[in-house]
């Protein structure tokens, strides 16, 4: 049975945590902890315990150069390290799934349903618009044999279809108060 505290994190905003760090999915030890309802020192203390459960594939240590792009990335700046005295560490699907086990709490068991439900869908996510990449390439190569007129509707056509594969752009608040009436609260 699923719990309230639980139901309160939906799948969509671990699947927005989800980075890609060395060609990998991961999410953040922040991220992770705070899923996991632990803090981000005792999960980093209880993986440093456990090392031997987390080999390469399970657990990546960002490097100071990556962990000052990812800052940049997300326009965050607290002192050079968002406050931390170490680099963060990045746990992949499985580094995730071995995280709870070594946790050992109801709430880790339970948000690790989600965790792995989140990297399906953005598995599933990429897939699919792999397919449609493939799909529009062979329909391009068969323009060729079109006229013109033709051939220029369809570029208009697929330039539009890929500006709709891209991710859309994050929504930004102004600064200062702003009231959003289409929210819900």
């Amino acid at each position: 049975m699923v719990s309230r505290s639980a139901a309160l994190v939906p799948v969509e905003h671990i699947t927005q945590s989800i980075l890609i760090l060395r060609g990998q999915k991961v999410l953040l030890d922040a991220e992770l902890a705070a899923l996991y309802g632990v803090t981000t020192a005792r999960l980093n203390q209880q993986v440093r315990r456990n090392r031997e459960r987390f080999p390469a594939d399970f657990l990546l240590e960002l490097t100071a150069p990556e962990f000052s792009a990812l800052m940049l990335q997300n326009a965050t700046s607290k002192g050079g390290r968002g406050g931390r005295r170490k680099l963060p560490l990045a746990f992949t699907e499985h580094g995730a799934i071995m995280a709870a086990t070594i946790l050992n709490s109801p709430r880790a068991t339970e948000m690790t349903v989600y965790v792995v439900r989140a990297f399906v869908k953005l598995r599933e996510l990429l897939t699919s618009n792999k397919d449609l990449a493939r799909k529009l390439a062979a329909l391009e190569r068969s323009l060729v044999a079109l006229d013109l007129k033709t051939q220029r509707q369809f570029k208009e056509v697929y330039e539009a279809i890929r500006a709709l594969m891209s991710a859309p752009a994050p929504k930004r608040r102004g600064i200062g108060f702003t009231a959003n009436l289409d929210e819900k609260p």
